[in-house]
């Protein structure tokens, strides 16, 4: 008897074509299309019909607003940066996958997602870095261990996304040449400070000020700006200006003519996949202080619910509300956001 798999089948060329390869792996896979008031349901119904599959749709949208956008907009409030898709994994997308595979019996979950699961050597599930330059684990990496242990990642070990496309197109799936998409699902149109403002949560304009604070000029909102930012600032200097700070107690942001780099960094709510390597205090590893490839030498010191940060060497723009991500070489350590 074929075991059961369900995965996130969303309308994208990733998910069906790990939905393809579960299959071929005789897995009998269901697919779940998650359903946030966003659409889409169509488009993943066609995908299911062609792979040949069954889809249910989770209605989602009530723990998605509460969850995933509330703490979206106040993020920028307050001056943070957010990450929604390390939020709306672990609370809304892998929960609901769990709760329709715990319903009809099976025991795996999977996604299109490109990560890598493993077992160390005490039989402890591990998340791993994908093969690719396509990382994802960034944004997975608050899932909690027993699910790690039930995940399924069929692209993880592939070369990257023209290898999905040209594995979609051997399959003749229509979605092999549908575009990506945008990196924030409920903001397809790329416009940040437009759902903002058409969500209330814009910030009120303010005072451009240096760090001695004086006033350099005015600003859009805090919600326009994010700490090492550069570009449309719009106010004439000696040299290139920076943001350096965001400070909503007095909507003022901080302009500098020097770049923003930190040597020591202090994170909150950490959560560890593997809390195996905070049992003894303090431990080496690499840390990425956003979403990508890049990765800076570190040890972490553990804090009652937090940690401090000490990098070997100075990284740029750390953001507070941005995830800080610890890893040993291609194992997900844990993480937390930045304060």
């Amino acid at each position: 008897m074929m075991e059961k798999v369900v995965l996130g089948l969303s309308g994208g060329v990733d998910s069906a074509v790990a939905a393809a390869r579960l299959r071929a792996q005789g897995f009998a896979v269901y697919g779940l299309f998650l359903e946030v008031g966003l659409g889409g349901t169509e488009a993943a119904q066609q995908a299911a019909d062609e792979l040949g599959i069954p889809l249910y749709v989770a209605h989602r949208r009530e723990a998605f607003e509460q969850q995933v956008c509330a703490y979206f907009v106040d993020c920028y409030r307050t001056a943070r940066t957010p990450n929604p898709c390390v939020v709306c994994n672990p609370l809304v997308k892998f929960r609901a996958l769990t709760d329709y595979a715990d319903e009809i019996g099976a025991p795996y979950v999977a996604t299109g997602h490109y990560a890598r699961t493993g077992r160390d050597a005490q039989g402890r599930a591990l998340l791993l870095r994908a093969r690719a330059e396509k990382d994802q684990t960034y944004m997975m990496h608050r899932l909690p261990r027993r699910t790690v242990a039930r995940c399924l990642f069929p692209l993880g070990e592939s070369a990257g996304k023209d290898e999905t496309r040209a594995a979609a197109r051997d399959i003749g799936l229509s979605v092999s040449e549908k575009p990506d998409s945008m990196d924030i699902c409920f903001i397809p149109d790329g416009d940040v400070q437009g759902w903002l403002e058409r969500h209330g949560a814009a910030c009120p304009p303010g005072n451009f000020v240096d760090e001695a604070g004086n006033v350099l000029g005015r600003h859009k909102g805090l919600h326009c700006y994010t700490v090492g930012q550069r570009k449309g600032l719009g106010v004439a200097a000696a040299g290139r200006l920076f943001v350096h700070a965001l400070r909503p107690e007095t909507d003022e942001v901080v302009l500098s003519l020097e770049d923003v780099f930190e040597k020591e960094i202090k994170v909150r709510d950490v959560h560890y996949i593997a809390p195996e390597y905070a049992e003894n205090g303090a431990f080496p590893c690499e840390v990425r202080v956003r979403f990508s490839r890049r990765s800076d030498r570190a040890l972490v010191y553990p804090e009652a619910g937090g940690a401090r940060i000490m990098f070997e060497d100075v990284v740029r723009a750390p953001a507070r509300g941005q995830s800080a991500v610890f890893y040993d070489n291609d194992i997900v350590i844990g993480g937390g956001f930045i304060c």
